[in-house]
């Protein structure tokens, strides 16, 4: 049997060792249903004894695609996002198709490396949560018209399809919520006014602090719970602190109980709290967290749904698809999470 220079296992072993034609081979390493079953078993079996891996790169050159999908988030380690890459994948893999996952930390310079990697690979298609509103280094997909699906954060681009949800509205019925239960000093820990989701949300909370001439108190934590925990244990040190706050999402929400038992107060008779997002550990914290939850399972299919609409071609216009948040009235707020159901959908 012929061996490399390098040693690697070639294709041309694995056609000898199943007694196959090379381009049997390849049809059965590609997926092709036209291959008798008793080749395919041969084939596979050879791959294994000799650990064959075939150069994905130079192959996803000859055919200008692979069968892979980029998705592209800021923060893994946020619930929000681990979910909805779970929900991704699952759909994905089940049509077929497989995950490149890439993690950017909220920053550009990330986002644009790894756009560029999943470009150079010819990926069908990417979902996107971008780090920044301009959506730096979509132009490298776009100008190899790979479709674009931004999800839960907007970018300033008319080529891209997205899914999201109304974050205004969510932060305003937030701060409504509280307002509603008698607080005057409500406080706002954001986070990153410039991507859509922290600009927007921030806006909801100004308009009902507005709407009910209250004095607004916003604080930028960053998207991030170390960050957050800063902010509110600086909050929390004023004269005149505030007796409940709003969470823009669900790290800064961790940050937020820190900060408040660092300060020996207690939840909710010295501060009240609503966050936005429901991560799994909400409601058992004690406390147990009220939330604006997002549909999180939702957005996801309704992303990849997208996504596979444009890469299998079956649609060229883009799509917006905005999503309802939901209230979930829990202890942490100071209101039963047995309250009127009339409150609770508010």
């Amino acid at each position: 049997m012929k061996t490399t220079s390098s040693g690697a296992p070639t294709i041309q072993q694995v056609a000898e060792l199943a007694r196959v034609s090379p381009a049997t081979v390849s049809r059965v390493l590609n997926g092709s249903t036209k291959v008798r079953d008793d080749h395919r078993r041969r084939v596979l079996a050879a791959v294994e004894q000799i650990d064959y891996r075939p150069n994905r790169l130079a192959r996803n050159l000859r055919r200008q695609q692979a069968e892979t999908i980029g998705v592209v988030v800021p923060d893994i380690e946020n619930p929000h996002f681990s979910e909805a890459v779970r929900v991704v994948e699952d759909a994905a893999f089940q049509r077929g198709y497989r995950l490149l996952l890439c993690n950017t930390d909220e920053t550009r310079t990330k986002q644009h490396a790894y756009l560029q990697v999943l470009a150079d690979e010819r990926v069908l298609g990417v979902i996107v949560a971008s780090a920044d509103r301009s959506g730096i280094g979509l132009d490298l997909l776009f100008d190899l018209g790979i479709p674009v699906v931004a999800f839960d954060r907007l970018v300033d681009d008319d080529r891209v399809d997205a899914v999201s949800t109304d974050n205004s509205d969510a932060a305003r019925r937030a701060t409504e919520h509280l307002i509603w239960l008698g607080h005057t000093r409500i406080a706002y820990v954001g986070g990153r006014n410039d991507v859509g989701t922290g600009a927007e949300r921030q806006d909801g909370y100004l308009a009902a602090m507005r709407a009910a001439r209250r004095t607004p108190f916003t604080f930028n934590g960053g998207f991030r719970a170390d960050v957050a925990e800063r902010e509110v244990a600086t909050v929390l040190r004023v004269s005149e602190r505030p007796t409940a706050i709003v969470v823009a999402n669900n790290l800064m929400a961790i940050g937020t109980l820190r900060a408040i038992r660092a300060a020996e107060l207690r939840v909710p008779a010295d501060v009240a709290l609503v966050a936005i997002d429901d991560p799994p550990w909400a409601a058992l914290v004690d406390p147990p967290l009220t939330v604006i939850a997002q549909p999180v399972r939702q957005m996801a299919e309704s992303a990849i749904t997208l996504l596979l609409e444009r890469v299998e071609r079956r649609r060229n216009d883009p799509v917006r698809v905005v999503l309802p948040f939901d209230l979930r009235i829990r202890e942490s707020c100071g209101m039963r999470a047995s309250a009127p159901e009339e409150r609770r959908g508010a």
